[in-house]
């Protein structure tokens, strides 16, 4: 028999099987209650939480049946669950048709969960806590809060199963250099892909595998270290770090690790030296964080210290992304320790460029701490052309979620007042971002089984869903974003906006494209993307470039800032398409007219470089862009001489504009 805190239900049936099944749930109401084991026989088949079935065997049911509307917050972060790993499922509909409502696996503080939903008066929403983690027992809490009227869905998601075996399914992305995402599962002495298919549907093929390293209990990422073609995978677990190889053909993988002690939380590739080959950085627990530097030949050597090297570790949730605009991957570490220890504050690490870096979380008022948070969402929240961040609270215990707006000088300005974050009560340890509707503003996924949208105006609403966390790319290749809870992929139904779909193919850079900028012009005017292999905390994303454009009907053009200096333009593509872009494949350039060839000389140059046959464009404006696209400099239109004797080393475009509204560009290298 379970005890229950804060009132006494009259008449209520105590036999010795109650809340053991669906059909015997106990009714609550507000209040605390202690569960002291999940050892119930009737153990929930519906998963609506996050990380699948897989040794689910006990489960404990109750029902809640308001009076009145509530926004609810049903939760296990509480004194009397520490170290308890839960997980509960929220359905509406009869025991036998469950419905997903709402759920929640490690949305907070220390593994316990939380989830906010709308519960409407006379409705019956059962709740079923299950053994997924653990057995042990622990207390919830359910929450009356006021009622808050959700916003209309700007997009549906429909529940579509898939068939997958294996502990760790963490991966949508794609594995085959096809750009069709995929499903990655991963098992002791396997790895399962889905591979999507051109047309609809998935084709199942399960690759046996050594199993003498690690798994990814904490974390999993994907990128090509070898540029053969098909992508690799790096495991993340409390012990150590594997690394799975694809071979020259796709058809099997080679397990390497080390003996390096690391208690893995993110993991991450990203081209730490900037030599065109993906290296891997792992988050470390306990001590400073370590990565792995590839040889060019896909051999990776270990090392520690020199990103985040507090003593204690306290590091979680790592994210590379170009803060500053200046071409190349800084890293920001969202991170967590209780107890007022300075491993709480967060860093952000600037990249000098060279292959060291410079921490800067203090001077650029990044330097959140004594808070606990697991994972950042990153994007151009405003569309300013500059990252944003939103740190996400993973526990009430300590700090809340902090919108951070960058201000284009290096520094940042906390606007989470009034923005929507400020009252949002749902923690987890997973947040990114994405533009789940195609308005061409970047939401966020974080907990509480919704999706915060971006009202365009640096504003978020919540809208409910019946999804948690899961791993996020396009399934059904219809150019919105779908969601994946282990065997369940939560298909987005799409609206009328308009978007583009932009997949890379890195030669002198990695083979990923990652860390490459990617840039979009049109009526609304600019959007940004950095490609990454692995944001929030554990799961990996799609590696190909999403933008919603609304109701826009035309791109004027794309801009793709390659980590080796190339920039790739694109004039008026297509919409509702996939892109693919081959390094160097559309360079920025000039043109020829009359037979005779307007170019630049010398590439590069020091003091001055000449514009040849400038004069037969009949220019009206030449300026000078940095690589971030600032004005650096203007020229007279006349004058095919420029001296760029004062501006720093680094690559620059020239832009022409014509008396007949034509616009031409090319790049050079000051040096």
């Amino acid at each position: 028999m379970k005890k229950f805190y804060f009132f006494l239900l009259i008449g209520l049936p105590m036999g010795a099987m109650a809340q053991n099944s669906c059909a015997t749930a106990l009714p609550v109401g507000a209040g605390t209650y202690t569960v002291s084991a999940v050892n119930g026989p009737g153990f929930p088949t519906v998963i609506c939480a996050a990380n699948g079935n897989t040794n689910v065997t006990a489960g404990e049911w109750y029902t809640y049946t308001p009076s009145t509307n509530y926004t609810v917050t049903l939760t296990t972060d509480l004194p009397g669950s520490a170290g308890i790993d839960t997980r509960f499922h929220v359905y509406t509909g009869t025991c036998g048709a469950l419905v997903c409502h709402s759920g929640d696996d490690d949305g907070g503080s220390g593994l316990t969960s939380i989830a906010t939903f709308s519960a409407m008066a006379g409705t019956t929403y059962t709740i079923a806590f299950d053994n997924r983690w653990s057995s042990a027992g622990f207390d919830f809490q359910l929450i009356e809060n006021p009622y808050v009227e959700p916003i209309t869905p700007p997009v549906d998601f429909t529940a579509t199963p898939v068939t997958i075996s294996g502990s760790y399914s963490l991966a949508t992305v794609d594995m085959n250099g096809d750009y069709l995402d995929d499903i990655v599962t991963v098992s002791g002495g396997s790895i399962q892909i889905l591979y999507q298919q051109a047309g609809g549907g998935f084709s199942t093929v399960t690759y046996t595998t050594t199993n003498n390293g690690y798994l990814p209990s904490w974390s999993l990422a994907v990128g090509d270290i070898d540029k053969n073609g098909f992508n690799d995978i790096v495991y993340g677990d409390g012990s150590g770090v594997t690394f799975m190889k694809a071979n020259a053909s796709g058809t099997g993988y080679t397990e390497s690790f080390t003996s390096e002690y690391v208690f893995s939380q993110r993991t991450n590739f990203s081209d730490i030296n900037n030599d065109g080959h993906l290296d891997a950085f792992v988050c470390h627990d306990v001590d400073p964080n370590v990565y792995y530097i590839n040889d060019g030949a896909g051999n990776l050597t270990y090392g520690q210290g020199g990103m985040g090297d507090h003593t204690e570790g306290g590091n979680y949730g790592s994210i590379w992304v170009d803060y500053d605009n200046d071409g190349d991957s800084d890293m920001f570490i969202a991170k967590c320790r209780g107890g007022g220890s300075t491993a709480a504050i967060d860093e952000l690490h600037r990249n000098n460029g060279d292959g060291t870096f410079t921490e800067v979380a203090a001077t650029a008022n990044m330097a959140n701490g004594f808070h606990q948070s697991w994972s950042a969402a990153w994007n151009d929240f405003d569309n300013d052309g500059w990252m944003d961040a939103l740190v996400g609270a993973s526990s009430s215990a300590e700090g809340t979620h902090k919108l951070m707006k960058n201000n284009g000088d290096g520094t940042f300005s906390d606007v989470t007042a009034g923005t929507g974050w400020d009252t949002n009560p749902s923690l987890n340890i997973e947040h990114v971002s994405f533009d789940f509707d195609n308005d061409g503003f970047t939401d966020v996924l974080g907990g509480g089984n919704k999706i915060m949208f971006n009202n365009g105006d640096m504003t978020f609403s919540s809208v409910d869903y019946a999804f948690t966390n899961g791993s996020i790319g396009d399934l059904n290749d219809d150019g919105f974003l779908d969601v994946r809870n282990g065997g369940t992929i939560y298909m987005n139904s799409g609206n009328a906006n308009n978007w583009i779909k932009i997949n890379l193919q890195g030669i002198q850079s990695n083979g990923n494209g990652i860390g490459a900028r990617i840039e979009i012009y049109g009526a609304w005017g600019k959007q940004i993307r950095d490609v990454r292999s692995g944001d929030g905390f554990k799961y990996m994303n799609t590696l190909n470039a999403h933008f919603g454009i609304g109701t826009a009907t035309e791109i004027d053009s794309i801009y793709i800032k390659w980590p080796s200096g190339k920039v790739d333009h694109i004039i008026d593509p297509v919409i509702n398409e996939s892109l693919t872009v081959v390094e160097g494949s559309s360079p920025l350039s000039l043109l020829e007219v009359n037979g005779k060839k307007i170019t630049l000389f010398p590439n590069p140059a020091s003091d001055v470089i000449t514009i040849d046959n400038l004069s037969l464009l009949n220019p009206v404006k030449v300026t000078v862009l940095s690589n971030i696209g600032t004005e650096v400099m203007k020229q007279d239109k006349n004058d095919p001489k420029l001296n760029i004797s004062a501006l720093a080393d680094g690559l620059y475009i020239i832009i022409i504009e014509t008396a007949s509204g034509e616009r031409y560009s090319q790049t050079f290298i000051k040096k």
